[in-house]
């Protein structure tokens, strides 16, 4: 027999025991489809944390009195990675608060051509309303300066920025996000400029709206109120700790714009040349990394669940095969007597099986790529294919195929064809 007529029967073989053929597919397709699912979903994140983090651009770094941690399930990670050849810092999880003091004076003595602004967060459950209209409790209130924009990378679509004098004295004024402002004012958001709302009990005056960010995986970054920081320091529930942001113009500059920031910020610390820092260098990218280094581990653990499915169903192949060469040994034997080889009955058996499981890889690609998309679609971020995995799955499939079929096509290649054709 050619090949192609192996090829030919193998493929009219499976078409004719639909039933028989449809279990298997779906037992490899479900183990495809929780693999290519998982790894879609994660992809999606990623590009999601990415889009969440590019607030503070490639070229910005914040100092914090604490390092954040991120917590993924069980895993739990320090944001402050330190670089192939850096020195990990020493201090501990928690240092001194950065008092309001502390931040102005670095602010008036940081000497490198950098922008420097300053925050400071304020409650992260408030509800606002304007007239009759209100929003759900789930406003966040942010304290800045007239930098904040600027460095967290947020633009007006209408209205003014702070001025000196709105943060200097504290006055209640403030700038929406798009959300809030889509709630308070329906149809019609930019005509909230000017108007005075009330962030819980206390009237404020809207000076600016913020153009949409979107929402990310991390945060709803346009269900924001940002007003100056002085006037967040006198709010129930806000921060006790300010963060400083800081954004070189050059990214080449950051290093030396770290290293600058270090000196002059240990300095107001009050820190000798023996003591280790109390406070914590937090580059705008390494939130985003650590995230995806967390999720790297989370696509680890969807490979190993897709590999134990894949391997039942490798078993349930085999058993079918099985069963199928015991249904079909008279026609092993009429194929012999007609002058088929042993390599043509095997070969038959292994396409049989690599079909099957090629079928469910189809299958399972194709609706693992949808339900990953379906939370890609949640997070507002574009289609994602991951077109590596796919060819991995591919590949794991035709060798599950070849696996399972194996024992079954060398068994009905080695009947006898006297006795096969005698076989009842």
């Amino acid at each position: 027999m050619k090949l192609s007529d192996t090829l030919s029967l193998s493929y009219r073989t499976v078409r004719s025991n639909k039933l028989r053929t449809g279990i298997t597919v779906a037992i490899i397709a479900f183990g495809i489809m929780a693999l290519i699912g998982i790894i879609t979903a994660i992809q999606a994140m990623n590009q999601s944390i990415k889009e969440s983090f590019s607030s503070l651009g490639a070229n910005a770094f914040s100092i914090r009195y604490r390092d954040r941690n991120i917590r993924i399930g069980g895993n739990r990670s320090n944001v402050n990675q330190s670089k192939k050849g850096e020195k990990k810092q020493k201090a501990s999880n928690v240092g001194k608060v950065i008092s309001y003091e502390q931040a102005k004076l670095f602010k008036d003595n940081y000497r490198f051509p950098a922008i420097v602004g300053l925050q400071l967060g304020g409650p992260g459950s408030i509800q606002v309303k304007y007239e009759s209209i209100e929003t759900n409790p789930d406003v966040r209130i942010t304290g800045g300066d007239e930098n904040f924009l600027l460095i967290n990378g947020f633009t007006l679509q209408t209205g003014r920025n702070f001025s000196s004098l709105d943060v200097q004295s504290g006055r209640n004024v403030c700038l929406l996000g798009q959300d809030v402002a889509k709630r308070l004012f329906p149809g019609k958001p930019e005509t909230s400029v000017d108007k005075v709302i009330r962030v819980g009990n206390l009237p404020y005056r809207v000076i600016g709206l913020l153009k949409a960010k979107g929402t990310s995986a991390m945060m709803q970054q346009d269900k924001v109120i940002v007003t100056s920081h002085t006037n967040v320091r006198r709010l129930d529930n806000a921060a006790k700790s300010f963060t400083i942001n800081i954004m070189v113009d050059d990214i080449q500059q950051l290093d030396p714009a770290i290293g600058e920031a270090t000196g002059t910020f240990r300095g107001i610390r009050l820190l000798t040349a023996t003591d280790n820092e109390n406070f914590f260098i937090d580059r705008s990218d390494s939130i985003a990394e650590v995230m995806i280094n967390l999720l790297g581990g989370i696509s680890g653990s969807a490979g190993v669940i897709g590999l134990i499915t894949l391997i039942g169903a490798a078993i349930g192949l085999m058993n079918i095969m099985l069963v199928a060469v015991t249904e079909r040994t008279k026609e092993v034997g009429l194929i012999k007597a007609l002058g088929g080889t042993r390599s043509s009955v095997r070969n038959q058996f292994l396409f049989e099986s690599i079909i099957i499981s090629l079928l469910g890889a189809v299958f399972g690609i194709v609706l693992g790529v949808l339900v990953g998309n379906l939370f890609s679609s949640l997070l507002g971020t574009g289609f994602v294919v991951p077109w590596a995995w796919v060819v991995t799955g591919i590949i794991i499939c035709t060798v599950v195929g070849l696996a399972a079929g194996l024992w079954p096509a060398i068994k009905a290649s080695k009947l006898d064809p006297i006795v096969a054709l005698r076989y009842e």
